[in-house]
Order: C-alpha cells, then structure tokens, then sequence
C-alpha cells in the first residue's frame, strides 16, 4: 500500500498567487479566479474523467485492480477523495490538502506528530472534546500541555487566531497546520462529519500523509463527495449569512442587549479582526441579563433551531455554558467573561425578515423585550432586581414613593371541570392585564379606588378610612411566615367586615375592601408602619368572565402594599423573613384568592404572577408545573356577557358523574388525554397551530358530553368554525368566555370580519396574547408621562384641583384614560420589570 500525497498545486507559485485553469488558447491568458469562483470550479488537470462527467464520480469502491496502479486501497487513497483534497487546498492557498473523517480526527492527526517531552500551548477555553484529547495526551503521552489566555497577546506568542478559512487564511499569516471541521461551513448542510488539513510544508504533509494511511481516518467516497458538493457553494452561503449576521447583530444592539460580532463599531479588538479577515463571519451572540430568560428565548424560537455546532444552512441558537461549553468550569468561564445567560446565534441563509421576525417574538415571548407606543424596548432587570436598584438609588422610604404594577389575567385552555377529579389542567396567562397604582399620602388616612366596580358612579367605587380609626387591637402580632400558606384569620375578617364595611352595600366592592384592609393591617402589624396611602386599581381584563380578574387583582393588591411596607427585597442579603420577590407576591395573592372565593386552587394567582403556561393538579404536592417551552399564541377571547354559577355547574357534572359514573368517567379520562397531549403540543415537542387547533375541538366535545356548554358558547363557535378556526369553551361553561386560536397566518381581514360578526350578535370580543409576561413593576418613569396639559376628558378631575402632586396627577389619568387605551398608556410610562 502507498503513502500517497495530495496534489501539489502550488510548488511554483507564492502561496495566494494560486494558479488558474487556464484556457485553450494561449493567446488570452486569464488573471486568477476569485475565491467564489474557485469554490464553483473543481477542476483537477491529474485527474481527468475518462467520460467528462461535469460532476465528480463517487469511487464506491474499497480496493482497485491490478498492480501498480495509482490507487490499490482506498483507506490509503480514492480518486474521490483525491478530487476533495486537491479541492480544498486550492481554496485555501495552500500546498497540500487532506480530508479526515471528523474535525476532532483532523486535530488527533496533528497530535500524533509529537514526542513525549514535546509541549502544547493551548487556550483555556476550548472546545470540551479538544479539552479531553489534550488532557489524555497530558496523562498517557508525555506531552506538556499549557493552557493560556489567548486573548492577552503577551501570553501567546505568536498570536494565532483559528477563523474559517475563507475570512481569514491562517496560511498566510505564517501558520504550520490549519485544521477544521468541515462538519461547519465547508459542507454547510450538516449531513456528514469530516475534517481537513492544510500545510505548505512538504515534510509536514508526509507525514500527516502517514498518520492518515497508517490509522484509517481518511474521509469515505461519499462524504467526500458531500464535501466537495458543500465546498461549491461556501461563498455564496457565507456571503449570505454574514450580510443577515450583521442586520440582527444591529437589531440586538439597538435594543440595548450586550451584542458580541466584530462588525459592530465598538466591538473591543475590531481593528484586529480586519487586519487579519476580510468579513465579520456569521456567528454571534449576545446576552440577556437573565440566564431565566435566556433560556426563555431560546425555547421559543421557531425558525432558529436549538443545537450545537454551527455553519448550516439553517439557522442555530445555543447558550454555550449549558451546551458546547459545559466542560469548561465554571470558574473558568467566569474568569473569561463567559456569562451563564449567554445566547449564541449561528445564522444560516433564510430570508433575513423572517429571522429578525422570529427572533422577535421570541424576545417577546421570553419577556426580553416589550411593545410600547413608542416601539420595541428592552425589559432591562428582572422584578427581584428592579426593586433592589430601586432602593439603591431612591432617596426616600418605599412607603413615600408611587408603586406602579400589572399583572396579567389567565385562561384555562383545557382540563375544566376534570381537573376538580385530579386530572391535570393547563393555563396561560393573557396580554390582557390589571394594573394598579399606589399612591401615597400625608394625611393618615388609607383610601381605594376600584374603578372597574359599578356602583352607579361613573368612575367606580371609591371609598377612605381613617387609619386611626381602624381596629388594630384586633391584628394579633405573628411573625412573617417564610414557606408555606399563610393562614387566614377568620376573627379579624369577621371585625373588619362588621365594624369597618358594614356601610358598603355593593358585595363586590365589600370583597374588594375587606381583602385590601385585611393585608394592609397584617402588614402594618408585623413591620410597625401604618402608611397612608390610595390604592387605585383597573384592568383591560373583563371582570366576572372566568379570566382570572380576581386573581390579578390580588397579585396588584399584594404586591403593591408589599412594595409600600418594604417587604419585598432582593438584596443580596436578605433577612429570612423576606422570601424572593415572586414568590413572596404570589404568596399573599393566594391569601386575598381566600378571601375573595374561599377555596382557590392557587392556579390563577400562580399565572397572574409567573406568566407562561402552568399544569396543575389538584391535591398533589408541587400540583403546579411550568410549560417547558410555551410559545406566546393568538386567542381571541369571547365574552358572551351571559351569567353563569360556577358552583352549581360543578355541582352538576358531580350530580352526572353520580347517576352514570362509567360513562362520564370515559368522558374525563377522554380530557386527561387530551391534557397530555396539548401540553406536548404547547411546550417543546409542539408541532404547530393545526394538532393544538384539533384538540380545542376535542376538549369542547368532552365539555358538551359533561353538560356545561351553553346556546351562546355554540353560537360563537358556529361563528369561528365558518372561517376555519377552532373554539371551545373556558372555565366553568355555562355563558362566560369562548376561546378560539387564531393562527399567525390567518388573515387580517378575515379576522376583522370575524370579530365584527360577533359584536353584532352582542357579544365582546378581545384578541389578545396567551403565555406572556406574568408580575410587572414599573421600575423608571419618562418625563414625557405627565402631560403638562391633561385631555379635556380630565380637566374637571385634574386642572381644577391645582393641589395635585405628581403622583395624584397620574393616578387621575389612570382612571380617566378609556380601556382601549389603557394598555398602551400605561406601558408607555417607562421601564418596566416582568417576571
């Protein structure tokens, strides 16, 4: 068997002065090809088909006949192969080309060139399989290896930067070996695994030559010919995917995310990078603040798939300290500036909007970002970390500021009624929100505005007490509980209601009152402050229609009198008595659920403060769950105005399930199914809007056998079903709200029909968002918020009043602004902090 050595192509030419096929005339010479048209043309004079195929034939063979031929084994040659690494070593201005079977074979090739008591010197941050190579040559080898920082160039001289070789040729700027995965750009589809090898060397090339006979790792006649096909479109894919690396590496920029790309202009280094390339590559990456939200973004891309590697046609994203980078210590990676929240983007060659589109929604999905009326904007800190910069840079008491915070409304998108027989439900939280305003005061009294409440005012319920006149005596002093429900105390309710409300005639407004008084005096007993204050509160949520308005409005509630008290703190060293914020939000939320309907399940208040999707199961330990991976989707949200009693159609489907138990029973084991399989569909196995659109239609068919559909939910649905989409009752059924799943690609028109059709049947649609944002505080407010000028909608409320503070100026506006333009109002006010 022969060593055989790939073509020498560059023996009398300067490396990068590469010679070019010349034409049949030698009347008209031609200069050398450009790189693109050297990755296009394969041409190899030593090797001429004897048919004159235009494409390199695949030599499937393992040996040749005869003796003393050119080729006899093709683990020691193939003319394949021969084709690929005279291919390669012409793109890459080199005298010899070689073609492995991996890049981690291409790098074990090299290796084997040392002796023991020979030395490496190696970056220390590498990637995990090079680190276990090095370190076993380390232990079984003899050889010397030492780990450097290679971004300081006085600990490594000289400097090599290993990039691809068609930004940067490594060759040229006096390296010995360059290797590569050709798994990356070089093939470009990530359909075969190889390496390849390049050298000017004659004496290196033998005996790379040897190692590559001697050990078998030389690249098999089809992959070769994969490769080869890859290698004729590198130009064009790179040229494609840089141009879109660097529109998203801007669009990032702009919004504020810490972007690394050296096409950037203040990329640290950049002139460096363009001495040595001529383009910035496709690889990116930038981060969020958040290793929670990272990982947010990264599960709900669509277009952008979730993988190792890089250099496809298809787009990737990773976060390299959970995946390529894992091996590498933490430490290590710390040290270097590898942040945990890190996100790496591998960008392929789809069309760069629908990316940036992807991209996006995913921001927006995961929280990252949020729309306001003046556009996209980043969300800059989690709520744990807003609140501790708050207190930093705030020069007075938390009780003395205006806390502004939303929640958001939830919808049960399956498992009703079954989840009260243990069977799991799914719900999600919606872009319609409530919002509340704590304002404070100097004249020791303690005041609400529950503007949604109907009282026949036109600006809601509104009502003060003075704080001394409050039966404190009653509040028995009991420490902050740091795990577990916090008990509800059944005698101090009993007292308030009697002594403090006994005048408030509307039930709903009473609730109200009673679960805001009730946690302000609890609070104000443990921290031995009595803060005057105004709580204002509305939502764009529908009140009474199933939606969790109860729900959000006790995570505002909470959280704003936590804020007020100073009992939410992210401090880095907190006392045990202040758990982390979320948590110590949906804590007390849960405590006013009580309040307000006795027996919750904990599932609403856990959505209206976590966002997302959530599973829960009733009478299990850890009963609530997270959807891994659930993507924001369009509802439109029907509510048919029609009252319905939640107890008693629970009561009724107990009374069926009584009467004939084997026959329900296969109803609710048909939603458990049906559970399981639309939370696969929603979280990361999901496949897309038709399966989940399927099982809407299921669900509601298991509803309807149960018996708590309604003439009004049927009519929405016959609405909906006419122009293909899907609808199903939610929550207890009987009147209340209709889902239906609006697809990203259904019309806008055809929506507006929809929607117009069934306001003229009376009812109130919504088209809303589901599984976005949970908890949010309003961390920064613009200066452009408060209008000098208030609308003339205001002016009686406002201008007439010239004592106003600021603060008393926006919590009129709150309640003076119109529900559709509530949302976009409030959201403008400034920054924002979302759980």
């Amino acid at each position: 068997m022969t060593n055989k050595l790939p073509f020498d192509i560059a023996t009398n030419a300067s490396v990068g002065d590469l010679p070019t096929p010349e034409p049949d005339s030698p009347y008209r010479p031609r200069r050398p090809y450009r790189f693109s048209t050297l990755c296009a043309t394969v041409e190899n004079p030593s090797l001429k088909d004897q048919y004159g195929s235009s494409s390199v034939p695949i030599y499937q063979t393992a040996t040749f006949k005869g003796v003393g031929g050119e080729y006899d084994y093709t683990r020691s040659g193939n003319p394949t192969r021969s084709h690929l690494e005279h291919h390669i070593a012409k793109i890459s201005s080199a005298a010899h080309g070689f073609a492995v079977s991996s890049g981690m074979a291409a790098l074990d090739t090299i290796l084997r060139l040392l002796k023991p008591g020979d030395a490496i010197i190696a970056g220390d941050d590498l990637y995990g399989g090079t680190n276990r190579l090095l370190a076993y040559l380390r232990t079984h080898a003899g050889i010397a290896v030492h780990h450097a920082d290679t971004t300081k160039p006085d600990t490594l001289v000289p400097l090599l930067k290993m990039e691809k070789q068609y930004r940067n040729g490594p060759l040229e700027h006096g390296a010995d070996i360059v290797y590569d995965s050709a798994t990356k750009y070089l093939s470009g589809h990530h359909d075969l695994m190889a390496g390849v090898i390049t050298c000017n060397r004659d004496d290196v090339a033998k005996q790379i030559a040897f190692m590559i006979n001697a050990t078998g790792n030389g690249l098999t006649p089809f992959d070769s010919f994969l490769l080869l096909r890859g290698t004729k479109t590198l130009a064009l894919r790179l040229n494609q995917q840089s141009s879109t690396s660097m529109l998203v590496a801007h669009y990032l920029h702009s919004l504020g995310f810490p972007t690394f790309y050296p096409g950037l202009p203040d990329h640290p280094n950049k002139e460096i990078h363009e001495r040595i390339s001529n383009g910035y590559g496709a690889v990116l990456s930038f981060s969020t603040g958040s290793k929670d939200i990272s990982e947010r973004v990264v599960a709900a891309t669509r277009l952008w798939s979730v993988s190792v590697s890089f250099g496809c046609v298809n787009s990737l994203i990773s976060m390299p300290c959970a995946m390529s980078h894992a091996s590498i210590p933490a430490a290590t990676r710390a040290a270097r500036g590898l942040p945990e929240d890190l996100i790496r983007l591998c960008v392929g060659i789809e069309d760069s909007a629908d990316l940036l589109d992807d991209l996006e929604r995913a921001l927006i999905d995961a929280g990252a970002i949020r729309r306001t009326a003046a556009g996209l904007v980043r969300v800059q800190t989690s709520i744990g970390e807003a609140v501790q910069k708050l207190a930093e840079k705030a020069e007075i008491a938390p009780h003395e500021r205006q806390w502004v915070v939303s929640a958001s409304g939830k919808v049960i998108l399956f498992g009703e009624h079954a989840v009260v027989y243990g069977i799991p439900a799914l719900a999600a939280s919606l872009s319609l929100r409530c919002y509340s305003i704590s304002t404070p005061r100097t004249d020791n009294t303690l005041g609400v505005h529950f503007i949604d409440i109907d009282v026949g005012q036109p600006d809601g319920f509104k009502y003060e007490w003075s704080l001394s006149q409050l039966p404190w005596d009653a509040v028995p002093f009991q420490p902050s509980q740091v795990e577990g429900e916090i008990a509800l105390n059944h005698q101090l309710l009993d007292i308030i209601s009697s002594q403090v409300l006994n005048d408030i005639s509307n039930p709903h407004a009473r609730q109200a009152s009673l679960a805001f008084l009730y946690l302000y005096m609890v609070l104000a007993a443990h921290s031995g402050q009595r803060p005057a204050l105004t709580l204002s509160v509305r939502a764009t949520l529908p009140v009474g229609a199933g939606l969790g308005s109860s729900a959000s409005f006790s995570v505002c509630t909470s959280t704003s009198l936590l804020l007020a008290f100073g009992h939410i703190s992210a401090a880095s060293q907190s006392p045990p008595a202040l758990p982390s914020p979320t948590c110590c939000a949906n804590r007390y939320a849960f405590l006013l659920e009580k309040i307000l309907h006795g027996t919750p399940s904990g599932v609403d208040n856990s959505v209206a403060v976590f966002g997302g999707g959530l599973q829960y199961t009733k009478g299990q330990s850890g009963g609530l769950e997270v959807i891994d991976g659930f993507k924001a989707l369009r509802f439109l949200l029907t509510d048919t105005r029609v009252p319905r009693n939640t107890r008693s159609l629970v009561a009724g489907v107990a009374e069926r399930l009584a009467k004939d138990p084997n026959r329900v029973g296969q109803v609710l084991e048909q939603i458990r199914e049906v559970v399981g399989r639309a939370r696969h569909t929603l979280g990361e196995g999901g496949n897309g809007t038709t399966a989940l659109a399927g099982l809407i239609d299921e669900n509601h068919a298991c509803l309807v056998d149960l018996g708590v559909s309604h003439p009004s939910l049927e009519d929405v649905r016959d609405v909906t079903r006419a122009y293909g989409l899907a609808t199903k009752l939610t929550g207890a059924g009987g009147g209340g709200c209709a889902v239906t799943l609006v697809p990203d690609d259904f019309s806008e028109s055809s929506l507006s029909s929809v929607i117009a059709t069934l306001q003229e049947k009376g009812y109130v649609p919504y088209l809303t968002q589901v599984g976005g944002p949970g908890l949010g505080i309003l961390i920064s407010q613009n200066t452009s918020a408060l209008p000098m000028t208030p609308s003339e909608s205001a002016v009686s409320d406002i201008e007439s009043n010239s004592g106003l503070s600021e603060g008393e100026t926006l919590a009129a506006l709150f309640a003076q602004k119109s529900k559709t333009e509530l949302g976009s109002w409030i959201d403008g006010l400034g920054d924002w902090a979302y759980v």
